[in-house]
């Protein structure tokens, strides 16, 4: 059985616990974001996808990012790994889920934690344009079960040179039963709103199968996911998108270098889904910390002054892995 690698976080003193892990990173900005160049990806089915370019273009490597539930390339954790991957020589884009760009989706359907064509199509794309060009790709918590599950279902033929994914939602299942308790469900509170506010843009926009009072009225994700995601993109019910999308059963198949970086005291996932150890192959790092929350790993000795530990960290494994 292969030993579980342990990471060097330390947590700064003055943010104990998951919750304030997983607030300060977003609550403190102290930096504006990147300029980015946008390119609209057009889809087969008639919908697009967003891009977004960071200036280097003649970096040796390019690094695909994927932003997690209603993220972008706004997201906070997206802009600190985009500015540590600068001064390493590396290029990024950040693709946007359909419909989290700004601007609603052509199709009725939308995203979710399975949908890995896109991933691939992305991908496929980016290896048109640049051949020889090194490709990574890292994913933060629904894009991080998006990319895994992809990595294990296209095994050796996936054409990425190293991936690494954060605080991943293993189980979709333990996922929403986490986020349905205690304090958690603060965070279940804001990403419905963010859900229901890029669902009534969609609903002025277009005739939608499923009337909107029923979305609008679900009380969790578990309920949005079961009225709204499940039957849009071909599930019988959130249990079943739960069980098909969720990437856990897709880990030995991964045949490429991952590195997984997931806090044990992660509020967004209960820690009965995290994976065991003989469930990951050889060329699989689980770096799994005590404590960090959701996407926040935040360090620091002085009150007030954070120290970005996440993205210097997961940069520099992709720099070494690409190179």
């Amino acid at each position: 059985m292969k030993p579980c690698a342990q990471s060097p976080f330390r947590p700064a003193w003055w943010l104990p616990g998951p919750h304030l892990q997983t607030l300060w990173p977003y609550l403190v900005r102290p930096y504006r974001s990147l300029a980015l160049r946008r390119e609209r990806l057009e889809l087969p089915d008639g919908d697009f996808l967003d891009l977004d370019w960071t200036a280097e273009r003649n970096a040796p490597g390019l690094v695909l990012v994927l932003h997690g539930l209603e993220g972008s390339s706004g997201s906070a954790y997206v802009q600190r790994l985009l500015r540590r991957l600068q001064p390493l020589g590396l290029q990024a884009v950040v693709m946007h889920f359909r419909g989290c760009s700004g601007e609603p989706n052509r199709l009725a359907r939308g995203y979710h934690a399975g949908d890995t064509a896109d991933v691939e199509f992305v991908v496929e794309h980016l290896r048109q344009q640049q051949p020889q060009r090194p490709l990574a790709a890292i994913g933060y918590s629904l894009g991080a079960n998006v990319l895994l599950k992809w990595l294990g279902e296209s095994a050796e033929r996936n054409p990425l040179r190293c991936a690494a994914a954060v605080s991943v939602p293993f189980e979709l299942e333990a996922a929403a039963k986490r986020l349905e308790g205690g304090f958690s469900r603060v965070y279940q509170r804001s990403l419905l709103r963010s859900l229901r506010r890029s669902v009534a843009r969609k609903y002025a926009q277009r005739d939608m199968p499923i009337p909107r009072h029923i979305v609008d009225s679900a009380p969790s994700l578990r309920a949005f996911d079961d009225r709204f995601t499940a039957p849009l993109h071909g599930f019988h019910s959130a249990e079943d998108y739960y069980r098909r999308s969720s990437c856990r059963p897709w880990l030995p198949y991964i045949r490429r270098p991952t590195l997984i970086v997931h806090a044990a005291d992660d509020p967004f996932l209960e820690p009965c889904a995290i994976p065991s150890n003989a469930e990951l192959p050889s060329g699989v790092e689980l770096q799994l910390t005590p404590s960090g929350g959701h996407v926040g790993f935040a360090a620091g000795r002085f009150p007030g002054r954070t120290e970005d530990w996440l993205g210097p960290h997961t940069a520099h494994w992709l720099a070494r892995n690409l190179g």
